[in-house]
């Protein structure tokens, strides 16, 4: 019988504010959160969400290396070797040359980036108001547009166009490896990611994780014990340990049933969630716009890294998720708390970029740094505190069993290799921490 789907777009939400209260400071949250809403709005899958942040927090910063060269350390150190310098004839305003590359990109390449014209409409009419001369409006928007261009059209050597002419992927045969899960049985995302360009790493396969456990169907294997203990957790979960799971589900488009009709549920993805956690640490140090586009930039570029790292391993060890193991061994009514995701399931996707990106805001931020995150309450789930982000990143990875997607070595072995990820990325900058005075002030309500 024909199925309906209907999805869910932000609850009053679409027009929203970025999570936290929005200032002249955080104009770059703004357009973050205004790229994040057409990404929710196409239902973009993880990896390619953290692709598109980071093209598009390049162009932005790229900007700023055009209008002061001393921050090309940055660029240069990644190869970023685009050629863009041109000379600059007119007075810029830096932020909204930056702002409005930002958006240029992301509407070059996100597929309803035309969405975000109506943001630079009202970026402009911003700055118009606030009296800015139209000579240095019209030249902060032809620098924004060129570098923009520059990098859209560096961008589309990276690999991901190819994706559409490989061959089709079809899941693994054997016993132990992934298949299709329950609702939708939607077929695998992005099999061929490991392909994609990275910005750090020298290649995906540089931080490959320690092998999964042996798949082994007999009962007392350990790979078994892996299947009991996702089984034993997430049937007495306490209600706390559904709060967490929830709050780090960051699955894009979630389906659910409700008699013939199927209905989308969209969140954040994992990569989104960690920028809006960047803006919001940005917002409280207060951090100089400089700073605030670096540090954007940089976790935006890292977290594509991350998933390139991930990808590779995951359609390497093409391992089979706890719902299909557990139903096929120990019961077949057993349903996961969070729905499994379309890909196979080591190593853990949250727990790899999850940790590479705390390691990266601990270094520049300190590892005592509280913040509340209040990045999903636009669909109703509460802020939480936490004592720092490598915390934060501690329980984004048990979430993954708490919410019943996730083996436990998955879990462990992706947290480490995400941290080796952003040990590496932070050695290869050799970049020093901000000021500390920067930093002082705590996590309010």
């Amino acid at each position: 019988m024909k199925r309906y789907l209907i999805a869910c777009l932000f609850a009053n939400a679409v027009a929203a504010q970025p999570p936290g209260n929005v200032t002249r400071h955080d104009k770059l949250q703004q357009q973050v959160w205004n790229l994040t809403t057409v990404m929710y709005h196409d239902v973009v899958n993880p990896p390619a969400a953290a692709r598109f942040y980071a093209y598009s927090m390049l162009a932005g910063y790229e900007v700023l290396c055009q209008l002061d060269p001393s921050m090309y350390v940055f660029q240069y150190s990644v190869g970023m070797k685009t050629g863009l310098r041109t000379p600059i004839s007119h007075t810029v305003d830096k932020e909204l040359a930056v702002l409005y590359a930002i958006l240029e990109t992301g509407k070059n390449i996100i597929p309803s980036g035309h969405l975000l014209q109506e943001k630079q409409d009202s970026l402009l009419d911003n700055y118009r108001n606030g009296k800015v001369a139209s000579s240095t409006i019209d030249a902060s928007v032809e620098l924004a547009k060129f570098v923009s261009a520059k990098i859209a059209q560096h961008s589309k050597s990276d690999g991901y166009f190819t994706l559409s002419t490989r061959q089709r992927y079809t899941p693994v045969s054997s016993s132990g490896s992934w298949r299709p899960t329950p609702p939708e049985y939607m077929a695998a995302v992005e099999p061929h990611w490991k392909t994609i360009r990275t910005f750090f790493l020298d290649s995906a396969q540089q931080f490959k994780p320690a092998p999964p456990t042996p798949f082994d169907g007999a009962a007392h294997s350990p790979f078994m014990k892996l299947v009991r203990d996702v089984y034993a957790i997430t049937s007495e979960l306490k209600a706390e340990e559904k709060v967490i799971a929830n709050f780090w589900d960051c699955n894009p488009f979630a389906v659910q049933f409700q008699g013939h009709m199927s209905i989308g549920l969209k969140k954040i993805s994992p990569g989104g969630h960690w920028m809006s956690i960047t803006g919001i640490a940005c917002q409280q140090t207060r951090l100089d716009f400089a700073k605030t586009v670096f540090l954007h930039t940089l976790v935006a570029m890292s977290l594509h890294d991350a998933f390139v790292s991930c990808w590779d391993e995951k359609y390497r060890s093409q391992r089979i998720r706890p719902e299909t193991a557990i139903n096929k061994y120990v019961d077949a009514r057993w349903q996961p708390f969070l729905q499994t995701p379309p890909f196979p399931e080591y190593s853990s996707g949250h727990s790899v970029i999850s940790t590479a990106v705390a390691e990266l805001l601990t270094h520049f931020l300190g590892d005592s740094f509280a913040y509340i995150d209040s990045s999903e309450t636009y669909i109703g789930i509460p802020a939480r505190r936490f004592s720092s982000f490598r915390s934060a990143a501690a329980e984004a990875r048990v979430s993954r069993l708490y919410g019943g997607i996730h083996f436990r070595d998955a879990i462990e072995n992706g947290g480490e290799q995400g941290e080796r990820i952003g040990k590496y990325i932070l050695a290869k900058l050799g970049l020093q921490p901000f000021v500390k005075q920067e930093l002082s002030r705590p996590a309010t309500n």
